[in-house]
């Protein structure tokens, strides 16, 4: 495996986490932990996506980072 191999891995792992953790009920849907974690593993794929130059799931794991940095960020304006 070669380096974009293994940050498309990494960020991949991390929404895979994020929903067993969820499936499993240990986190919620609407938690600040689940988006965050949303946003950080499609980011990441997104940027494995850019340097294998795939566009289809450049546009997927972009717009998988927007919606959950809105709702992270909707999330925070709540709590306020």
């Amino acid at each position: 495996m070669n380096t974009t191999d293994w940050i498309g891995f990494i960020g991949v792992t991390i929404l895979l986490i994020a929903y067993l953790l969820n499936l499993g009920k240990i986190i919620k849907q609407d938690s600040a932990i689940y988006l965050f974690l949303n946003v950080l593993g499609a980011g990441i794929a997104c940027f494995a996506s850019i340097l294998l130059d795939y566009l289809p799931f450049i546009i997927l794991e972009g717009c998988w980072t927007v919606v959950s940095a809105f709702g992270l960020v909707s999330f925070w304006m709540k709590k306020k």
